[in-house]
């Protein structure tokens, strides 16, 4: 499903990075000149006890999909499966950064174990809501019935990894650029797709290190979502198996992954 195109060489990611981080710039600075809601909606105090914006989360995901909407060399459904992962994963973050602020439960665990309970917490609705969009990415990205529910796991797995390591300013950053740089080096569109996410967090990833502005939920969860596109639509089968398998082992060891990235 993916097509190459004279414009997908290095030039052409080139251009796809900095249309993503020309974009999520602009996003930036809208939000930052006028906020949705009152300002304090959108600070938070960081592990070091100081004030930063959210302002980026929004910023990249937004910034990543109007890159990836304008991606030449790919067919138009991977780039909506593209878009509807970036986006849905995004939305899904914001609704926990929003709703569930305060609440100290984190991972897969705590929100189950209180959706056993009957209680529906913010962050259930998260991960219900980007492993559905996982799955119809999946189904757009792929047409075999095995391929699609592989490619929806690595979607939603990807998105849920990056948030996963988004302990301290950088982690979550860092690990979109070292997961991304692979993905630069696929021939085709492919390639073209990986240039979005790059792209964007490279536009943040100054304020992100000097402690003033986090990725959030919004942001870690929409970078991850559009790698793991990227990784769906350029792997087989086998590709598409081992990059599930890893992810899902990733996840049962949430906590242990979590604290590693954490460790200064």
């Amino acid at each position: 499903m993916i097509m190459s195109a004279g414009r997908s060489g290095f030039g052409g990611r080139v251009a796809g990075m900095l249309a993503a981080g020309v974009a999520t710039s602009c996003v930036r600075r809208g939000l930052r000149r006028r906020p949705p809601g009152e300002a304090a909606l959108w600070e938070r105090t960081n592990f070091e006890g100081s004030v930063v914006d959210l302002y980026a989360g929004p910023a990249v995901a937004l910034g990543s999909a109007a890159a990836v909407a304008l991606t030449p060399g790919v067919s138009g459904r991977v780039r909506a499966a593209t878009v509807l992962a970036v986006l849905s994963a995004g939305g899904c973050g914001a609704y926990d950064d929003m709703a569930g602020r305060g609440d100290p439960r984190r991972g897969f665990r705590a929100h189950l174990g209180a959706l056993r309970q009957g209680e529906i917490t913010s962050g259930a609705v998260k991960l219900l809501g980007i492993g559905a969009a996982g799955l119809v990415a999946g189904a757009l990205l792929k047409r075999d019935a095995v391929d699609r529910v592989l490619a929806g796991v690595v979607v939603a797995g990807t998105a849920h990894l990056v948030n996963l390591v988004d302990v301290r300013p950088g982690r979550a950053a860092g690990a979109v650029l070292v997961l991304g740089a692979p993905g630069l080096l696929k021939r085709g569109g492919a390639g073209m797709l990986a240039a979005a996410p790059v792209g964007a967090v490279a536009a943040v990833l100054e304020d992100d290190l000097g402690r003033r502005t986090m990725l959030g939920d919004t942001g870690a969860h929409a970078l991850g979502a559009a790698l793991g596109a990227v990784m769906a639509a350029g792997n087989g089968r086998t590709g598409l198996a081992l990059h599930a398998a890893a992810l899902i082992a990733v996840a049962a060891c949430g906590d242990r992954v979590s604290r590693a990235a954490g460790a200064r």
